[in-house]
């Protein structure tokens, strides 16, 4: 008894030492950035476009100074009066997609991106860095924020877009905070998009992790109308005007479904506590696409909605990568077969003690042959890439929406950034 009386007080201790430093640097509002990314696949680079202050912070109030994954890119706060840093965060973007296509060789383009990070109380110096595969810094900027700042626009004390909770665990600093968007919905269609939002919440959290952890999430359905129904499908020369302006063939890619117009989102969240979106676009042609610590967007009315925003999420939230490959191809620009990727559920070998090496039974041979009954093996192919790039299963919802879960070093990994989020 007395042991655990000292573990529960060292815990409360624990607590309340970092409520005190989050207390000490930052109020408990959202700072939230908006940046443009722009350049080609020669020459990249960041600006600034604006800040705006929301009314509360939803975010995480202990890890401050770490990062939950490396990603392809990483967002460094410091306190401008002694260096200390105060905060990090990490992301992916469209944009660094963008620059392995062909048109980036050609043509030069700017993509927005948002990040959320705590209010500080005080000037606050911030370090936006973007890496290539390799991890290379590829571009980077450093502006400073004073909280003073009178042109930090105001946003979410007005009237905030018509929104319902679909699963309400606690206060916002204590639970991770879902937001999940209409897209392509009319005024008219709210109900069909709130019937929507609670089907893909009950989709996500019939799957492991989120099952067990469910008591720690809180989900709300925000109905942000459209002016037309249904998305744009440029290869039919269907063009509607949405509340995010998404559409398929991005990256000229059919089924690739994603919106650029990241501030349009964020506007129509604003007030609303959130940390991580999912966009449900009203259209029943096959697509989606989920972007880490960005959104994930996907189709609503296909047959295999369920299983599609469960491996989206898995994107955007977890990080992970897709492990599905193509035969006797080896794409070396996704994943440079020199370099660990970031990812926990794929490995070139490089680094694989970092990965999932302890949780491959000796008996298990490496590299895994296909069809080996192992729960956990090395199995060649991920990633894009016949070669190179390793797996942990022969099946995965990662890999194919037909597999019914995660598998366990993907459920493992999800694990880890819900217990980064809500545990000290």
């Amino acid at each position: 008894m007395k042991t655990y009386l000292l573990t529960a007080a060292l815990a409360i201790a624990a607590l309340a030492a970092q409520a005190q430093e989050f207390a000490a640097y930052f109020a408990d509002r959202t700072l939230r950035i908006d940046y443009l990314l722009t350049g080609d696949a020669r020459s990249q680079s960041i600006c600034l476009d604006e800040l705006s202050e929301l009314p509360r912070w939803a975010g995480r109030r202990h890890h401050l100074s770490e990062l939950p994954l490396e990603g392809n890119g990483q967002l460094t706060m410091r306190c401008a009066a002694d260096g200390r840093v105060i905060y990090r965060t990490s992301f992916s973007s469209l944009f660094l997609e963008w620059l392995e296509t062909d048109e980036a060789q050609a043509v030069s383009r700017g993509f927005e991106h948002t990040v959320l990070v705590p209010m500080p109380r005080q000037a606050a110096e911030i370090e936006i860095v973007l890496f290539d595969m390799h991890r290379r810094p590829r571009a980077r900027l450093g502006h400073r924020v004073d909280p003073a700042d009178v042109l930090i626009h105001r946003r979410g004390t007005g009237r905030l877009t018509p929104h319902r909770q679909l699963l309400s665990n606690g206060t916002a600093d204590s639970c991770i905070d879902i937001a999940i968007v209409a897209e392509g919905y009319t005024e008219a269609e709210a109900d069909t998009f709130y019937a929507d939002a609670l089907r893909a919440c009950e989709s996500i959290f019939a799957h492991e992790p989120f099952a067990s952890a469910r008591s720690r999430f809180n989900v709300v359905a925000v109905a942000a109308p459209s002016d037309d129904s249904g998305v744009s499908v440029p290869r039919l020369g269907q063009w509607r005007h949405t509340a995010f302006g998404s559409h398929f063939s991005t990256f000229y890619s059919d089924r690739y479904l994603t919106t650029r117009q990241v501030k349009r989102i964020h506007n129509a969240l604003a007030g609303i506590d959130y940390e991580h979106i999912i966009v449900l676009a009203n259209t029943d042609e096959y697509g989606g696409g989920g972007i880490y610590n960005s959104y994930t967007l996907t189709a609503a009315h296909h047959a295999d909605f369920g299983p599609v925003v469960v491996h989206e999420f898995g994107h955007s939230f977890g990080g992970l990568a897709d492990e599905y490959f193509y035969d006797d191809d080896v794409m070396t620009d996704s994943y440079p077969t020199d370099v660990e990727p970031w990812e926990q559920n794929i490995s070139t070998r490089v680094d694989f003690a970092s990965k999932w090496a302890d949780m491959v039974p000796h008996d298990v041979p490496v590299p895994t042959p296909a069809g080996h009954p192992c729960e956990v093996g090395v199995f060649e192919g991920g990633g894009y890439s016949a070669r190179g790039v390793y797996r942990p299963t022969d099946y995965c919802r990662m890999r194919t929406n037909a597999h019914p879960g995660f598998c366990a070093v993907c459920r493992r990994a999800l694990g880890r950034i819900i217990d980064f989020y809500t545990t000290q």
